[in-house]
C-alpha cells in the first residue's frame, strides 16, 4: 500500500495552512510540500469535501475560502 491516510490528512492540513497565508499554484504547493504536482491535483477535491472552496485566478493561483453554511 502506498502512502497512508494519516499522511494524506497531514498533507491536507498543510495545504490549508499554506493557502490561508497566500494564494499559490498547484506547482508551488507541490514544491513546498515535496510531493508531485499530480498528488496536489488529486488532493484538491478533498479540500472541498472539508468545506473549503477553491478558486483559481488568471495566473493559476489557488485562493481558499471557507464555507459558512
Amino acid at each position: 500500500m502506498f502512502g497512508s491516510k494519516q499522511g494524506k490528512q497531514q498533507r491536507l492540513d498543510q495545504y490549508e495552512a499554506l493557502l490561508a497565508e497566500t494564494p499559490l499554484t498547484a506547482a508551488e504547493l507541490a514544491y513546498r510540500l515535496g510531493v508531485p504536482r499530480s498528488t496536489v491535483i488529486r488532493d484538491l477535491p478533498l479540500l472541498e469535501e472539508r468545506g473549503l472552496l477553491l478558486s483559481e485566478d488568471e495566473e493559476g493561483r489557488l485562493h481558499m475560502f471557507r464555507r459558512w453554511w
